[in-house]
């Protein structure tokens, strides 16, 4: 056990100190405690904490946040897709390390905290992002000893952004939409099979199976600070995605006299970039489209897998073929995601209830009037 003691500052205040024994058996001591109750709960504090296994060492806790922050982002970097990476490196730069990094651990009140979440100037994800990169260095902290609870959890955060509108193209616009621009048969094949930019464009000319008319995802091209960097699918899982016949032929002639390790979208040997969103290749198509077809939304690229999605679904599609097709983790999930799609399945089960109760009481009204006649 520890024990308390009483002394005298250098202005002659009262105060206490306690004494004690860490696990590894070393002498330590407190001290600055103002009265004698408040070092007696310390005391029997670091006895329980010792007890269970849970005793933090106080001067780990003189770390800096920038000290560990910076290892957590090498970690980071480790597990996470280049395209994951950067918006955190840009998120500790701009908003955690200037408000944090010199503090240490033990300094940090959760107060202080929640004050400066409630500070940060921008949407929810900036928030929510800046936040996140706080509690896990915390996390990371917590689980290392220096710590002995996270003062960033538990804070009040801003609601999740409500998702934009979807936009779903039609068969006549989505060709509308290929007939102006300048890679017709990518748009075509980004609208029929729900394929990521990143995953399509990494199509190798060895991905086509034109027997099966079925592509290979096996790798991702994303774009990150204007450099491309090529990974594996978001989902870490290669997927077999076909396509319509009418796709057939245009695709034959992207694969011809290419290499089967050669790109299959543009020259072979370097990826189709993504178009910049003012005035790139593919805003100007859309423009076309506009000024063709006044109903023609105002799309984005990604907007082609969700347009994917909805022709799937309006041809007959099972929920689970939609899944596999966007590669997502679960059905669960694509119907989360597009709930909207499915209202008419609603209504189908609704009508066929319907039919089946009417047919139950027909069936009824025939019995019972048998029974009259007999």
């Amino acid at each position: 056990m520890g024990s308390v003691h009483p002394y005298e500052t250098a202005s002659g205040a009262k105060r206490y100190r306690i004494s004690y024994r860490r696990p590894d058996h070393s002498q330590t001591s407190e001290r600055g405690f103002k009265t004698n109750r408040d070092a007696e709960l310390r005391l029997a504090e670091l006895e329980l904490s010792k007890s269970r296994g849970e005793y933090v060492n106080p001067t780990h806790a003189r770390v800096t946040v920038r000290d560990l922050g910076r290892e957590w982002l090498k970690q980071r970097e480790g597990v996470l897709k280049p395209s994951s990476v950067r918006p955190l490196q840009s998120a500790w730069k701009k908003h955690v390390e200037p408000q944090w990094g010199s503090r240490t651990l033990a300094s940090i009140r959760h107060s202080e905290v929640q004050a400066w979440v409630s500070s940060i100037a921008g949407g929810s994800t900036t928030v929510r992002r800046a936040h996140g990169i706080l509690a896990g260095i915390l996390d990371a902290a917590v689980s290392d000893r220096r710590i002995g609870r996270n003062v960033a959890r538990d804070v009040k955060l801003p609601s999740k952004s409500r998702a934009a509108a979807r936009h779903y193209l039609t068969h006549p616009q989505v060709q509308l939409l290929a007939d102006k621009a300048r890679h017709p048969t990518l748009v075509l094949f980004l609208a029929y099979t729900g394929l990521r930019w990143g995953e399509a464009t990494a199509l190798r000319v060895r991905h086509l199976d034109p027997a099966r008319r079925r592509v290979k995802v096996e790798e991702n091209a994303v774009l990150v600070s204007f450099e491309v960097h090529v990974g594996t699918p978001k989902t870490h899982r290669s997927r077999s995605v076909p396509y319509p016949e009418f796709l057939a032929t245009p695709l034959d002639v992207l694969a011809a006299r290419k290499a089967s390790e050669e790109l299959l979208f543009g020259d072979g040997h370097r990826h189709v970039k993504l178009p910049a969103s003012r005035n790139g290749w593919f805003t100007q198509a859309v423009r076309a489209a506009q000024a063709e077809d006044p109903t023609f939304p105002r799309i984005t690229p990604h907007d082609l897998r969700h347009t994917a999605a909805s022709l799937a679904v309006s041809s007959g599609a099972h929920v689970k073929a939609v899944q596999r097709m966007r590669g997502h983790a679960s059905a669960a999930m694509t119907l989360d995601v597009y709930a909207d799609l499915f209202d008419d399945d609603l209504d189908a089960v609704a009508a066929a209830l319907d039919r089946a109760k009417r047919a139950t009481d027909v069936v009824k009204v025939l019995s019972r009037e048998r029974d009259r006649e007999s």
